[in-house]
């Protein structure tokens, strides 16, 4: 049978997807990189080609028939499909070594990564780009590895476990010097909005309390509160990788015995649809050694 596959209008099956996901002729062109124009053309091809009415306009705004809904769902797991299958079967040779790490712990890459991330560089001759985002990964996004501590995947790639989270309490060294976890009695404690379960369990850990605890200033972000710990104006519970580099330069000390672990771990996952598998494997394997070189060792 003669296939009639070069009769359907692809790209304005592709345009018209998006269209129906934003309910917008202009932020689709946008997305698109097309004019508003050739949007609306792709969405008359379709619909000249359909039979059928896919959108009404009312005013400035747009909504689905329900013709135009039902196609929507038909074509947007196929599409989806596509751009994963392509992805998956993008071929690597002739690309730059060069990886994009995708992360829901930017802290963490912040302050204990991206400082001693010149050894990688140089040793593999890469270029390493950082993506912050909390949200999970979908099969469109683009990156290579991703280092998060509580999401999941649901594609395949290869994981490797960092480190296990311990938190610590840490502050400039002349308010704790000699000082043990009952300085959080006499100094004010730094807050911190985005990790609310750290303080509870560690107060629990120690045998300390809530009610003899003097709050000071409180923070959205562990990135913000380390600063104003080693400048003196309160102490920080927090990670203890977050806290490494500033207790490797002398700009905190940690308090003995406060060191209290979480439960979590830090997970490093090199996607199989990697443009670059071979880097990004290697990238996971470095930064295990990382952690362990730095922080695990040096416990011991």
């Amino acid at each position: 049978m003669h296939s009639r596959l070069h009769d359907v209008p692809l790209n304005a099956v592709r345009a018209y997807s998006v269209i129906a996901r934003e309910l917008s002729v202009t932020k689709a062109a946008k997305i698109l990189g097309i004019t508003q124009s050739s949007a609306s053309r792709h969405l008359a091809v379709l619909e000249d080609y359909l039979g059928a009415t896919l959108v009404e306009r009312q005013g400035r705004s747009i909504r689905l028939t329900a013709y135009g809904q039902r196609f929507a769902d038909a074509v947007r797991d196929p599409i989806d499909s596509i751009a994963f299958s392509a992805q998956l079967m993008r071929r690597s040779e002739g690309s730059d070594r060069r990886l994009t790490v995708r992360t829901s712990i930017g802290t963490f890459a912040q302050e204990f990564i991206i400082p001693q991330l010149s050894d990688f560089l140089e040793t593999y001759d890469a270029i390493v780009d950082f993506d912050s985002n909390l949200a999970k990964p979908g099969f469109a996004d683009t990156f290579d590895v991703l280092l998060t501590r509580d999401l999941a995947l649901d594609e395949p790639g290869d994981e490797w476990n960092v480190l296990e989270e311990h938190v610590v309490c840490a502050g400039a060294p002349h308010l704790i010097q000699g000082q043990d976890v009952s300085v959080i009695n006499r100094v004010p404690l730094l807050m911190v909005n985005s990790r609310p379960d750290i303080l509870p369990l560690w107060l629990a850990a120690t045998g300390q309390t809530q009610q003899e605890i003097r709050f000071g200033a409180r923070f959205p972000h562990h990135h913000l509160a380390i600063p104003a710990a080693a400048t003196g104006q309160g102490l920080y519970i927090g990670p203890e990788s977050y806290v490494y580099q500033a207790v490797n330069q002398g700009r905190l000390n940690v308090v003995a015995g406060s060191k209290v672990p979480t439960g979590m771990t830090y997970r490093a996952i090199a996607l199989d649809r990697s443009s670059n598998p071979q880097l990004a494997h290697d990238f996971c394997r470095w930064l295990v050694r990382l952690a362990r070189k730095t922080l695990v060792d040096a416990n011991h």
